[in-house]
């Protein structure tokens, strides 16, 4: 039985020589070997795309992070600092400035106009060297720093400010020291040039709402302004003293302030529609002797009269010559509070003289 079944299996195996066993095992081996390779070449495939993905999305992210650095950077300077250009250049000031000085009455005003009051304001020494009064009850509190002209620059210093605010008069001798204090930015035309252009002075006063970002609240003031002054130049027109002089009253003479020239002398006879008399310049200012009141025709005329010029002017009311200026002997003279010539540089100012233009024509 035994022998049988071992030539059986031994017939069944009869293939299965050593020689074709180790040929199989060799080939099963490769087999192996092959699977392995092909599994490694997988992985190196595997490794090498996620290698590639790698290098793939590290760029994308450095462009990210380049893209972010510059973004920081303007959203620094958009939260911290503004660019204002002025006559002087740029000034990198704060987005919200909190303490600014103002050495000029117009930007006193433009700020008060805005809702803003200055940490320091200059006074007009020729007006007691304090605040000026058409400014004083919002300005209660407020440092004074000196005269425009001569800003006191250790006062200054001691408020602390971010923004000093002057015109080009004031630049011209103190702009580098104030400039070492706080950015100071000079606003205006250069000097003595404002009378190529009188309405200049609404670009100070967007200029300063620029600081606060108040653009629209500068604008609206001014459009009210424009309608106030519709309103009085149509009483002005049905008025019957429209002949004009806007005299100013000094110490020892007078000065007849021309059509041009000055912001209240565009508001007397370009807006409001006063007729200049015959001795009226177009351009600037003229000194005029009280013997040249002779040749004044107004029928209206409007003294500004300063701190000093008091005596002067009552002497030449006794004269003969002044009794025969027609508005006097039509008893249309009116005298300012004397400060027409600082109102007619911003929206509060200029309010204060419609008013006082419609109380005269009404």
């Amino acid at each position: 039985m035994r022998e049988k079944a071992w030539e059986e299996k031994r017939k069944n195996n009869k293939g299965n020589t050593p020689s074709a066993t180790r040929k199989m095992r060799r080939m099963r081996a490769a087999l192996t070997l092959i699977g392995l390779l092909a599994v490694m070449l997988f992985l190196a495939a595997c490794g090498a795309q996620s290698q590639s993905a790698a290098t793939t999305e590290a760029p994308a992210t450095t462009a990210a992070a380049e893209t972010a650095t510059p973004a920081a950077s303007t959203e620094s300077t958009d939260t911290g600092l503004r660019s204002i250009t002025h006559l002087k250049g740029t000034s990198e000031i704060p987005m919200k400035p909190e303490r600014v000085v103002a050495l000029s009455a117009a930007y006193i005003d433009h700020m008060l106009t805005l809702g803003e009051k200055p940490v320091g304001v200059n006074n007009e020494e020729r007006y007691g060297g304090d605040y000026l009064p058409y400014l004083a009850d919002e300005l209660e509190g407020v440092a004074v720093v000196g005269s425009a002209d001569t800003p006191n620059l250790e006062a200054i210093l001691q408020l602390n400010p971010d923004v000093i605010l002057v015109e080009s008069r004031t630049a011209e001798t103190s702009y580098e020291q104030l400039n070492k204090i706080a950015p100071t930015v000079v606003l205006g035309n250069e000097w003595k040039d404002y009378d190529e252009d009188p309405d200049f002075w609404t670009e100070d006063l967007l200029k300063i709402a620029e600081m606060y970002d108040k653009t629209e609240v500068a604008q609206s003031k001014i459009d009210e302004l424009k309608q106030k002054t519709a309103e009085v130049k149509t009483l002005v027109e049905k008025s019957e003293h429209r002949k004009l002089a806007y005299v100013r009253v000094r110490e020892k003479l007078f000065q007849i302030y021309g059509q041009n020239g000055h912001p209240t002398n565009a508001l007397l006879y370009r807006d409001l529609g006063f007729e200049p008399s015959a001795i009226t310049p177009v351009e600037h200012r003229e000194d005029l002797s009280l013997e040249g009141l002779a040749d004044l025709d107004a029928n209206r005329l409007i003294l500004e009269v300063d701190p000093n010029g008091g005596d002067f002017l009552e002497q030449a009311q006794k004269s003969s010559i002044w009794k025969d200026v027609p508005a006097v002997q039509q008893e249309q003279v009116y005298e300012t509070d004397s400060f027409w010539l600082f109102k007619g540089w911003g929206v509060l100012g200029r309010t204060e003289i419609l008013e006082d233009i419609r109380k005269l024509v009404e």
